[in-house]
């Protein structure tokens, strides 16, 4: 079996700066920053200008990493690293506490992976209504706030960023928070990781059904990006599946003795290297074995797309996954824009 595979329809449906990161990191114009906050990761990339290998629009790219949503102590700790991060982009920006914001929740509410944005705007604080009554001091721990859900264009049959931008021409906020369900080219990272971007954001990006872009380039204002990626493709399922059961066999080939006292369930492997020679891999899976990762990727996809079984997949717990993380997220959008908010 060659190695050599052209593809000229293969790409990764992905969201996330992260998974294009993992391939591109020698680029003068990216400045990357760790930061760790208990099991949380914070990865802070800032892309300079337009012209860079990541193929991004320029701005900052906030990615939050956490293992476990639904766990009620990961969630605080959650929460307060997404208030923190949150507030860092309003500096950056210079957005100031007098700014008015509308908070924009895209999505479709009767599709459980795409109903992130909608659930969001549920649990948002909205404000701006009060500001309108005469006579009505407002106090100034509040933020103008008001929040929209556009729907989407199979049921609207209008565009989500004409509609919003009808609104900003309306109420003329000073700013939009952005939040959308998005797709990711890794197992790691679906239902675990936050991303927050000054870049904007096109809906159904992911899963190549763009839409009109929503940025600071088209509603003239400041727009903030919030995104969870719920869904990933069926090669990369397939493709993460191998690559995982090298990582097995190479665990349990190095532990060999201590599995025997170590329950199924319990092995941890999945920060294991993969040491496998080449003459294991291919006496497990063959000539298949041999390919590299990015190869055994597009294989995958030459095998399922024609047939038309590259689905686009989600683990079985979204419903109960999507009510945790929509909390996490309007929580976080009303404490970082209001400084009485309590929840």
């Amino acid at each position: 079996m060659s190695k050599e595979i052209d593809l000229k329809n293969y790409s990764i449906r992905t969201d996330l700066v992260l998974d294009i990161l993992d391939k591109e990191i020698n680029n003068k114009n990216i400045k990357i920053d760790n930061r760790i906050y208990k099991d949380i990761k914070t990865i802070d990339v800032e892309i300079e200008n337009d012209n860079n290998n990541l193929k991004k629009k320029k701005g900052k790219y906030i990615t939050i990493s956490y293992n476990d949503v639904t766990d009620k102590g990961n969630r605080n700790d959650l929460e307060d690293v997404l208030i923190k991060e949150l507030k860092s982009i309003f500096s950056y920006l210079n957005i100031n506490d007098n700014m008015k914001c509308l908070v924009i929740g895209l999505g479709n509410k009767n599709s459980t992976p795409d109903s992130l944005g909608p659930k969001v705007i549920d649990s948002i604080l909205v404000t701006r209504y009060l500001y309108e009554i005469e006579n009505i001091k407002v106090d100034n721990n509040y933020r103008n706030v008001s929040a929209f859900v556009p729907g989407v264009t199979g049921i609207t049959g209008i565009e989500s960023s004409d509609i919003i931008l009808g609104i900003v021409d309306k109420i003329k906020p000073d700013f939009l928070i952005v939040v959308d369900a998005l797709a990711s080219s890794s197992m790691d990272r679906v239902n675990k990781t936050i991303q927050i971007t000054t870049s904007g954001i096109s809906p159904g990006s992911g899963v190549y059904n763009n839409r009109g872009e929503i940025s600071f380039d088209t509603m003239k204002v400041p727009v903030i990006s919030i995104g969870v990626p719920t869904v990933i493709e069926a090669f990369v399922l397939v493709s993460d599946t191998i690559k995982y059961l090298f990582k097995n066999f190479s665990y349990n080939k190095e532990n060999i003795n201590k599995n025997k006292l170590i329950p199924v369930g319990l092995k941890n492997y999945i920060n294991h290297p993969d040491n496998l020679t080449l003459e294991e891999k291919k006496k497990l899976l063959g000539e298949i074995g041999l390919l590299e990762e990015e190869d055994v990727k597009e294989l995958i996809f030459e095998v399922l797309t024609p047939i038309g079984y590259n689905m686009m997949v989600t683990p079985k717990e979204i419903d109960f996954v999507m009510e945790k993380t929509s909390l996490v997220i309007a929580n976080s959008i009303n404490k970082a824009l209001h400084k009485n908010f309590d929840n």
